[in-house]
């Protein structure tokens, strides 16, 4: 449906109420980004169309918009727009009656706002819409959102944008989410949530930064975040478009549209809310740390129904097994093989004799020799690895093959068709192309919503055509004999940046010189503005001095708990989470035990999310938890006493909110004692000092008599 334009880009003036209530809701996705984070993959290949767990990257979007009532979509190409184009016509998503795709193609658009500028002229939407990138997964249900936008609309014509954001804690030491993504600092009015301040350079900030006198004069409340994800999933009214002509210098959607009308001094009038994301996921994968994050994501069903073993994408079904496996019935495995957890093998694919394989994503068609070693890599179609290799967290794009013996070390990136020789050894974070790295950085494909610290960048005519990638071609091997492919060079300014974004885990060397990179903070401020300190939600004249050490308990708490969870979701060894725990406890200047009673309070909420339907898989969830983190927990817990206080963290969790642990009280405790978390002298110590207590401080231990009387009996058998 092809609406006439109006002077907003929406309707014509003459359209009746009728039409508009017939209006269907409609999307925008940007298939097509400007920076340079996926390269070189991307000078082939556009991001939306690479593999993610065996699916491309937009069928995640698309089946989402579908899934949450979106009727038309506008895919918006430029870069490799005849691939994207290609795609979409062999797929499911073109020709269908309920869920109209149409492709709008631009060669000479270099960023968002041309984009939308592009769209505009289109005259094709005809009322709100849905703005999002093709490289986005989610299964937040759109509804309430979208209703709020609507509801906010009728009362005033000037709200003309929803975003969604989410609760996701950044790390203290890299200021980067677990998505690789800076730091967000925002402003938010708590009782209408309008957006007043959004700043997206959180590593910059050094912990503070200023907002204007007339904010705080204008609003009677303010609360400040800098534990919450931008999702880039926004709903958008008509003048949102038109805001674009009339501003012609405006490239992003964030660092220009959005912060131009938060610092526009009300002279447009429109206004941008917040919908913050109770339920449900969302993530924009932007680099590959993000990539390698949502991944792991998908795998543990978080973006269910958009996981491995149903048919969104409509690519062969995986079967999903024990241990968040998935394979697909055509593969083969051999009886010698060992397969760990959190691994997805595709169809046709190959495993031979005593190779190992686990938290790693095997494409379709690819063949694994024997007694190769492969953690945490993502290896897509028709790949090849001999006999004897070792790789670590590695992408390996289509059509790779790894010869005899040669090893990948962490971070490493083949892209299509490359060949490392045999015996090769790759350093780490080598990226490996059959081109050679372009001298000038002209753009490829890749859309930055929210940094513009890329620019615009010039792009000849035909950026990707076949003249342009044969003069990049490489005509000499940096990867070994017989080998093909020449590897990028980094520059050193780039190095951390690159450990950031990268796939690998960030190492405690790496992570002591971030450290030491960010010292000595310094901060400018105007005479107009008023400094605020970092705090996760901190509401302005709320704060007394007097709760000054028990929020910076809480805050503490909060720190550890998001650290450890990052652990969890990134598989981060327990050696560089011991290293941020530690960089923590000197910030805050805490003791052993704060960092175990905060560990050990993540850990039983972890348990208590995670789903279950009864008491006794609540039982299995603390089971699994402990059982896979007790080292960490013990490298807090040095005496008795301190393993007394774990227990009285755990009374103070069951009776004040954690009321679902109480009936398994005694059941948790023996476990902690099974695991050696827990010595029988602490358990029987506390017991003691229980017994002088109120009757009303007993029930716990009233509870636990059992265990209690066996322990004592142990003892005494012991002594004798």
């Amino acid at each position: 449906m092809v609406a006439k334009k109006g002077p907003k880009g929406g309707m014509a003036a003459g359209d009746g109420d009728e039409e508009r209530s017939r209006v269907p809701l409609q999307a925008i996705l940007l298939a097509d980004s400007f920076a340079t984070l996926f390269r070189p993959i991307t000078l082939e290949r556009p991001k939306v169309l690479l593999p993610l767990v065996n699916a491309r990257m937009i069928d995640y979007t698309l089946a989402w918009l579908e899934y949450s009532g979106v009727e038309e979509v506008y895919v918006f190409c430029c870069a490799h727009s005849k691939q994207v184009i290609e795609y979409l016509e062999r797929s499911k998503w073109f020709g269908r009656s309920n869920f109209l795709v149409t492709t709008i193609v631009s060669n000479y658009a270099t960023s968002a706002g041309e984009a939308l500028r592009v769209i505009y002229e289109r005259g094709v939407i005809c009322g709100d819409f849905v703005l999002v990138s093709g490289d986005t997964v989610s299964n937040m249900p759109l509804t309430q959102m979208l209703a709020e936008h609507k509801e906010r609309r009728k009362r005033d014509s000037y709200a003309v944008m929803t975003m969604a954001i989410q609760r996701s804690k950044s790390s203290t030491v890299t200021h980067k989410s677990r998505l690789g993504t800076d730091e967000l600092f925002i402003a938010i009015n708590p009782e209408t949530n309008q957006l007043l301040y959004y700043e997206d350079k959180g590593d910059n900030l050094k912990g503070s930064f200023s907002l204007d006198n007339a904010l705080l004069t204008a609003n009677s409340s303010i609360c400040i975040h800098n534990d919450r994800q931008d999702c880039f999933i926004d709903i958008c009214s008509p003048e949102v478009l038109g805001h674009f002509i009339e501003n012609v210098d405006y490239q992003h959607l964030r660092a220009h549209f959005v912060k131009g009308l938060l610092d526009d001094d009300g002279i447009s009038g429109y206004k941008v809310f917040v919908h913050d994301i109770r339920s449900g996921y969302a993530a924009r994968i932007d680099n590959l740390r993000s990539y390698d994050t949502v991944s792991k994501d998908i795998i543990q069903r978080w973006t269910y129904p958009f996981v491995p073993d149903t048919q969104f994408a409509a690519k062969s079904v995986l079967k999903h097994g024990r241990q968040g496996n998935y394979r697909a019935s055509g593969s083969k495995i051999s009886p010698s093989a060992a397969i760990g957890s959190c691994t997805v093998i595709g169809n046709n694919s190959t495993i031979g004799n005593f190779s190992n394989v686990t938290n790693a994503v095997i494409g379709e068609g690819c063949v694994i020799g024997s007694n190769v070693s492969i953690e945490g890599c993502y290896i897509w179609d028709r790949v090849t690895i001999e006999d004897g290799c070792k790789l670590k967290h590695a992408v390996l794009c289509d059509g790779v093959i790894v010869r005899l013996g040669a090893i990948l070390e962490p971070g490493v990136v083949l892209s299509f068709n490359v060949i490392v020789g045999q015996n090769f050894r790759l350093p780490s974070y080598s990226k490996v192309s059959l081109f050679k790295q372009p001298i000038k950085q002209d753009s490829d494909e890749e859309l930055e919503y929210v940094d513009d610290s890329y620019g615009t960048v010039e792009i000849s005519s035909s950026p990707n055509s076949p003249e342009r990638m044969e003069e990049l071609r490489a005509d000499y091997s940096d990867v070994g004999d017989a080998g093909a492919g020449c590897i990028w060079l980094v520059d050193n300014a780039d190095l951390e940046e690159e450990w950031l974004h990268s796939i690998a885990p960030v190492l405690e060397d790496q992570l002591v010189e971030i450290v030491q990179n960010r010292k000595n903070p310094t901060l400018n401020s105007n005479e107009n503005d008023t400094v605020l300190q970092q705090s996760p939600d901190l509401e302005l004249g709320s704060s007394d001095d007097s709760d000054d050490v028990a929020d910076d308990s809480l805050h503490f708490q909060n720190e550890v708990e998001a650290t450890f969870l990052r652990g969890v979701h990134e598989n981060v060894k327990e050696d560089n989470l011991i290293f941020e725990i530690n960089a923590l406890k000197a910030m805050h200047n805490c003791e052993l035990i704060d960092c175990a009673s905060a560990l050990f309070y993540a850990m039983m909420k972890l348990a208590l999310e995670t789903p279950h339907s009864s008491s006794s898989e609540l039982v299995k969830n603390v089971s699994e938890i402990i059982t896979k983190w007790k080292k960490l927990l013990k490298c807090y817990l040095k005496t008795i006493d301190e393993e007394i206080e774990i227990i009285l963290k755990f009374e103070e969790m069951c009776l004040e909110f954690a009321t679902e642990y109480i009936p398994i009280f005694p059941q948790i405790l023996h476990i902690m004692y099974d695991k050696d978390m827990l010595q029988e002298d602490a358990i029987l110590k506390w017991a003691s000092e229980k017994e002088e207590a109120d009757e009303s401080d007993k029930v716990l231990l009233k509870q636990s008599q059992k265990l209690i009387q066996w322990l004592r009996e142990a003892s005494e058998e012991e002594d004798e």
